[in-house]
């Protein structure tokens, strides 16, 4: 994750439309006193989880289909991981990697032709390369996280998250990462959990965690970019403005982490930050440095 974090800070430095505001962000981290809410990472209860294998090819599947769920007001993460779920319960085959080579889409949705290319590219590599098993992919790590995400970016195309900025290529890795957190959170650093270097991971450049950052002040926009998102117009992929609102969003939290660690000698893990600025999401009434409701939350990205 060392090019994500490299990259990051590089578009950071060069960026127009978005820009991190240092007095904000010092005033979160005096708030916190080096300590992050700790957030729960099922706490809504919406996933799937059988401390087995089963679990894994879950949350493999659901980490490769986590985007885009704009502008589709019936359509958000929640449903994405209960659909996933409840089809698990009723048929425990149904993620199966020759099923999932099988699958066309049922209703409408955002993208729905790039999310079933995923769903035929994650059921043909995982049959072809890892007898058919994410959890076999994941045991292929050695329990590095940063391999992890690096297998996976080697062999599923459909995770290989970057954006050409200004003439560079920019890492970000979004969704590969996530999964790695997602593993580690589910089975709690234990078993498929276990990663020697999950202090490694960055934040997950998504939706939710910009706006939380902007609630609380730490990334400023330009008045092009908070027209666009205040009256939501699309923002396009890979363009200039999607890049720096991702890059910013990660290269702030790395600031936030080094600057805590600085000042109250604490090592604070990414995906801790990741889950309670997500959770905390657009709540302008809670409280920014205490535990969320999990009955507020809103599943916006």
């Amino acid at each position: 994750m060392d090019e994500v974090r490299a990259t990051s800070r590089w578009v950071a430095s060069r960026a127009s439309h978005v820009s991190i505001d240092s007095s904000a962000l010092a005033k979160v981290i005096d708030k916190t006193q080096g300590s992050i809410p700790k957030v729960e990472w099922d706490f809504e209860g919406i996933h799937y989880f059988d401390n087995g294998p089963l679990t894994v090819q879950y949350l493999f599947v659901l980490d490769a289909l986590n985007f885009c769920f704009w502008p589709d007001k019936d359509l958000n993460y929640d449903h994405l991981a209960l659909g996933l779920r409840d089809a698990l319960w009723n048929d425990g085959s149904a993620l199966d990697a020759d099923r999932l080579q099988k699958y066309t889409v049922a209703r409408p949705l955002p993208l729905e032709e790039e999310r079933v290319r995923l769903l035929h590219e994650v059921g043909n590599v995982l049959e072809k390369r890892f007898e058919g098993k994410a959890a076999n992919l994941v045991e292929a790590c050695g329990k590095s996280a940063m391999t992890l995400v690096s297998l996976i970016a080697q062999n599923f195309p459909g995770f290989r998250d970057h954006s050409l900025y200004k003439g560079r290529q920019i890492f970000l890795y979004k969704r590969a990462q996530i999964f790695a957190a997602d593993l580690w959170g589910a089975f709690k650093g234990q078993g498929y959990g276990h990663f020697h270097d999950v202090s490694s991971i960055t934040i997950f450049a998504d939706y939710i965690v910009p706006a939380a950052l902007r609630q609380l002040g730490v990334l400023m926009y330009s008045a092009k970019l908070s027209d666009a998102i205040d009256t939501q117009k699309e923002i396009l992929s890979g363009s200039e403005e999607e890049v720096e609102l991702r890059a910013c969003t990660i290269h702030a939290v790395e600031l936030m982490r080094e600057q805590m660690k600085l000042q109250f000698g604490k090592q604070v893990l990414s995906i801790d930050i990741d889950l309670w600025l997500w959770s905390w999401g657009f709540g302008p009434h809670r409280c920014p440095i205490t535990a969320p409701s999990p009955y507020t939350t809103e599943s916006l990205c």
